[in-house]
């Protein structure tokens, strides 16, 4: 701390943290694994680093060769001046979404809140975990 008569500067040096592949190889990514049915192996890629997949008979061979292909992908990023992802968890959300709607949309979902008995924060909450469900029914 510095006293400089008129005020003291309280700023803390921070230790420079160096984001080689190491860096990032610690960072806990997403990874998704699919079973492929018609080959009988599984595919993991990694969704943010763009064309990070592999594949192999079981689950954990996947999985350990995608850690092999996320430390390649990362070396040649960062050899070649690219940025890396952080990983998509780190951000933060506020559990709110605000949206501007047709008028004819926000009267359709009154109507039908109105029907289920629910407010329209409830009813828009339900259509939206549907449709994410719907989804995840279809990767499966």
């Amino acid at each position: 701390m510095i006293n400089t008569g008129y005020f003291m500067d309280m700023s803390i040096e921070k230790e420079e943290i160096v984001k080689d592949a190491e860096y990032y190889m610690n960072l806990p990514y997403r990874i998704e694994i699919i079973k492929d049915a018609e080959k009988n192996s599984f595919v993991a890629y990694c969704p943010e680093f763009e064309g990070c997949i592999t594949a192999a008979y079981t689950a954990i061979e996947a999985i350990e060769s995608l850690e092999d292909a996320k430390r390649t992908w990362l070396s040649s990023a960062l050899e070649h001046g690219d940025s890396s992802p952080e990983p998509d968890y780190t951000l933060n959300f506020s559990g709110q979404i605000r949206l501007r709607v047709p008028k004819s949309l926000h009267r359709r979902i009154f109507m039908e809140a109105k029907e289920e008995g629910v407010s329209m924060n409830q009813y828009c909450i339900m259509k939206l975990a549907s449709a994410v469900r719907a989804k995840d029914s279809i990767h499966e």
